[in-house]
């Protein structure tokens, strides 16, 4: 049974002022978030989200609250045992009073604070106010912190133009009595940017939802401003306004309020221009024009906040995936979209394919799919589980997708199991991933003998570089690797072998790993299936181009992008395809010809009935009743090599009839002949008739603060040179630190032993 909530009501911001007659202790001023306690929440968890709502950081982050009856002591939460025995002594309440304070001398916004990770601001003493109650406080202006800027007048840099966009634009924000506004939020924010135009920093004497009094945060400054509802309409009027400042502006080192959300309404026009507009060039841009320091992790806070502004709330987009779901099988008839829950209403995935998809790669595509998953870095981050087809010009052909909370195991068993009552093929289907335990046991348990196994090249590669990482130099391994790239793309048995012994000469436990490394899943020589010629997983590379360029949208958003894009390469491959003439497809007319060219230097042979002998650099046999050649060059790549074609031409038989069906131009119509329909927008789903049952909330993963690491693996490009030392030849350390010769360093030589001295004579 679930555990009791209960409400910490947490304020920060304030001060605590004593009862002179009791000694009690009373909280005044600042802000307050309502969150749900329960005794399953962990200490971590409580800062991170007390962080996010009071958009701070939790570094120097202190959690008090009053005993039940005592408000004379405080007592600190330290750890988990300590938030559980607050709960407990408040499990008869409905809620708790918890005061957010932070170490003297940091600040609560460190970062929002300036462009350096390690710096701290100290934050003056807030004056008495009233305390506001919590519906009438504005959430544009809870918790916003401040950030360095210069005096009344004085812009932050030798160069007075260099910050002058900001005083331009925004100057007459506040124009003064008698202006009028659509709401306090329209009002907050013009007082927001004259303040930072003008210089100033200012602080709220009043902040109801009707009237609004601010004044210069400089002790003693005649600076002040009061807006109130006029009477009987829901406009905002200033009032009264003093726009005189008293203050000595160049012995005040003045702050202005900035929030992300603000942040986020300056962003999100060029946004829209700049889809792709970087967390980088956002802090520059910002510094440059207003004058404000922004580290990456607040650019990027930013950018988030622009978005949601411009597509909507990323958790918001969880709770819309069932009616996304429901829209794209009302409109796309035949495709599945299907999402589940855990049982704590979190999302855990998402599985998409589209009839056209579906239809275009039962009847056109060869039985081939590529695997691969690739990270998604939007707020609460997840995994993007791919399996791409590909047509008959060796194209790239989406056919299904899946968004899951997490890369495990048991998600890639439900993909693939998804994928199996998707497709429904008759022929076996060959699949080209990773060679995980968990994708190869859910292959095997799911397909049984409907599909053969190729394990990618490039995973493979890379895991033998970081076996022999520190054994070899680098350049050993990469020969190892070149030779094994060899191996795998040998057509027979023995030139498989060759290269094999190959390795064996550079290294003997080399050779074990590769005969360990189950050949018969990558070996052309040895593999059951037909890849084509394709023997890496990353030949979706162009679809996870795409998923790179909309990763960071809210869900609903990033699914919808990728429909639109693999709707609009259906219809454009589908125009482009009606002006072919040829049999084949442009790719495989242009290999074909290139195979015709080499055939006519070869002699035929006839031997028996349609075997036949064909010379030229070397001897093969070809076995036209078979689609064979000895050569192998015909069965691993569904098109007549030069020897086939050879005899083809002998006995007055067209090549064409003897290439697969999937490279043919009717085929291709036949891949993209249906079409990926428009699926309305989510904007009202109130309007929309959904399974109120049915309700989805983000992941528990967040991304974690700093840069994204976006890491892509070329084949060729995963051996890296090793440090060697110049001494004594080792691997994996320089000179400097070289143990062998550094430990005879300052010995005397006649204390040596003669095994040290014969170390030492080959160190040198």
């Amino acid at each position: 049974m679930a555990s009791k909530k209960i409400i910490a009501i947490c304020q920060s911001g304030g001060e605590f002022v004593t009862n002179n007659e009791d000694g009690s202790l009373t909280y005044v001023g600042g802000e307050a978030y309502a969150l749900d306690l329960d005794n399953q929440t962990l200490l971590n968890d409580f800062k991170q989200e007390v962080a996010e709502n009071f958009e701070c950081g939790t570094d120097g982050m202190t959690i008090k609250y009053f005993l039940p009856g005592n408000k004379k002591t405080l007592i600190t939460i330290s750890k988990d045992k300590d938030l559980k025995r607050m709960i407990n002594f408040f499990k008869d309440s409905e809620q708790v009073e918890v005061f957010i304070i932070a170490e003297e001398g940091v600040a609560l916004s460190t970062p929002n604070v300036t462009a350096s990770r390690s710096s701290r601001t100290n934050v003056s003493k807030p004056e008495h106010t009233p305390v506001i109650p919590m519906d009438m406080i504005h959430p544009d202006d809870l918790f916003q912190a401040p950030v360095e800027i210069s005096p009344p007048g004085v812009y932050p840099s030798s160069n007075d133009e260099k910050h002058r966009k900001a005083a331009m634009q925004w100057e007459n924000a506040i124009t003064g009595v008698g202006q009028r506004f659509n709401s306090f939020s329209e009002f907050r924010e013009a007082l927001h940017k004259y303040s930072i135009a003008h210089g100033f920093t200012y602080k709220y004497k009043k902040n109801e939802s009707r009237r609004v009094t601010a004044k210069c945060k400089s002790e003693g400054c005649a600076w002040s401003i009061y807006a109130s509802k006029l009477p009987t309409t829901e406009l905002i009027c200033i009032k009264t306004m003093n726009p005189k400042h008293t203050c000595d502006g160049a012995a005040v080192k003045a702050g202005y309020r900035s929030t992300r959300g603000w942040m986020g309404n300056i962003i999100k026009e060029k946004l829209k221009v700049a889809p792709n507009y970087k967390p980088k060039d956002i802090a520059n841009d910002i510094e440059r024009e207003y004058g404000i320091q922004l580290n990456y992790s607040q650019a990027r806070r930013a950018k988030e906040k622009a978005r949601e502004q411009l597509q909507g709330s990323y958790r918001e987009a969880y709770s819309q995936l069932p009616l996304l779901c429901e829209k794209i099988k009302e409109t796309n008839p035949g495709s599945v979209a299907i999402v589940y829950a855990k049982d704590d209403s979190s999302f855990h995935h998402l599985f998409i394919s589209f009839h056209a998809s579906i239809t275009g790669f039962r009847q056109g595509c060869r039985p081939l799919l590529f695997l691969d998953s690739t990270l998604l870095y939007a707020k609460y981050q997840g995994t993007l589980l791919a399996a791409v087809g590909v047509d008959g010009n060796d194209g790239v052909f989406p056919l299904a997708f899946a968004v899951v909370d997490e890369e495990t195991n048991d998600n890639w068993h439900w993909f693939l199991s998804e994928l199996k009552s998707t497709v429904l093929m008759s022929c076996p289907i060959t699949f080209v991933c990773d060679f995980q335990r968990g994708i190869r046991e859910s292959l095997h348990e799911i397909f049984n003998e409907e599909c053969r196994h190729g394990y990618c090249l490039r995973y493979l590669a890379e895991k033998l570089n970081n076996d022999l990482h520190g054994q070899f130099s680098h350049e050993a391994r990469r020969l190892m690797i070149q030779d094994l790239y060899t191996a795998a793309c040998a057509p027979t048995l023995e030139s498989f072998e060759r290269c094999a012994e190959n390795i064996r000469a550079i290294s003997p436990d080399a050779y074990d790993w590769v005969t360990r490394s189950e050949p018969d899943h990558w070996a052309n020589a040895l593999f059951g299936g037909a890849r084509y010629g394709h023997l890496t997983s990353n030949f979706g590379q162009p679809f996870y181009d795409w998923v790179m360029e909309v990763n960071e949208l809210p869900i609903t958003q990033m699914v919808d992008v990728l429909r639109g894009k693999i709707m609009e390469l259906i219809y454009t491959r589908r125009v482009e395809s009606s002006q072919w003439a040829t049999r084949l497809t442009p790719l495989m007319e242009e290999k074909l010809q290139s195979e015709t060219s080499k055939a006519g230097s070869l002699h035929v042979l006839p031997s028996h009935g349609n075997t036949f002998e064909v010379r030229g650099e070397s001897v093969d046999v070809v076995d036209i009743d078979q689609w064979d050649c000895s050569c192998k060059g015909w069965q691993l790549n569904g098109m007549p090599c030069c020897h086939a074609i050879a005899v083809l031409e002998c006995i007055g038989r067209s090549p064409y009839d003897y290439c697969s069906r999937y490279f043919t131009t009717e085929s291709y119509h036949v891949t993209y002949v249906e079409s990926i329909n428009p699926v309305p927008n989510l904007e009202n789903p109130a309007n929309d008739q959904v399974d109120a049952a049915v309700i989805i909330t983000p992941p528990p993963s967040k991304r974690p603060s700093g840069r994204p690491k976006m890491k892509k693996v070329d084949a060729f490009d995963i051996v890296k040179r090793q440090m060697q030392c110049s001494k004594c030849k080792g691997l994996g350390h320089n000179k400097k630190t070289c143990g062998k010769v550094n430990k005879f360093e300052g010995s005397d030589p006649l204390l040596l032993t003669g095994m040290e001295t014969e170390d030492l004579e080959g160190a040198e």
